[in-house]
C-alpha cells in the first residue's frame, strides 16, 4: 500500500453526498464497509488487481448502503494505492457457505500488499488530483 497525500484527507461530508460524488467519478463503495467505517475504491487496471482506495470513518450516524438517504456523516482518511495478487483460476478447495448454500469459487489474495509499480502510483496520484478539483462544497 502506497499513501497518496491529498487535500481529501480530513474532509467531512454526508455519506450520501460523498457516495454520489465518488460514484460519479468511477468509485464504488468497497465491500469491506461496516456501520462506522469503510472505503471508496476504484480499479486502476483492467484485471482489478491495482486499486485506488479512499478510506473513511463515520463521525455521526450509521451507514446503510441500501438507503438512498441516511443520517451518516463521514471523514475521509488518506487515500492510497494497493495491489492484490491472486492465483489465476478457481479455488480448488471451494468452500460451501452455510447461509447462502452456494460454492465460493473465488480465492483470497495470495499477496494483498504486493509491490506496486511506479506507473500505478503515478496513475493513482493523477486520479486523486483530478478528484480534488471536483470536491463538493
Amino acid at each position: 500500500m502506497i499513501p497518496v497525500s491529498s487535500i481529501i484527507d480530513g474532509k467531512q461530508k454526508t455519506f450520501t453526498e460523498a457516495k454520489q460524488w465518488l460514484e460519479n467519478n468511477g468509485f464504488t463503495l468497497g465491500g469491506n464497509w461496516d456501520y462506522n467505517r469503510g472505503s471508496f475504491d476504484r480499479a486502476l487496471d483492467k484485471e482489478n488487481k491495482v486499486w485506488l482506495r479512499i478510506p473513511f470513518e463515520v463521525t455521526e450516524g450509521t451507514i446503510d448502503s441500501e438507503l438512498t438517504e441516511n443520517n451518516a456523516h463521514i471523514r475521509f482518511e488518506e487515500p492510497y494505492v494497493l495491489k492484490h495478487l491472486y492465483n489465476e483460476g478457481n479455488d480448488p478447495e471451494a468452500s460451501v457457505r452455510v447461509v447462502a448454500a452456494a460454492f465460493d469459487q473465488f480465492q483470497s489474495p495470495v499477496n494483498p500488499d504486493a509491490d506496486i509499480e511506479q506507473h500505478w502510483v503515478n496513475r493513482g496520484k493523477e486520479m486523486i488530483r483530478q478528484l480534488e478539483t471536483s470536491i463538493p462544497n
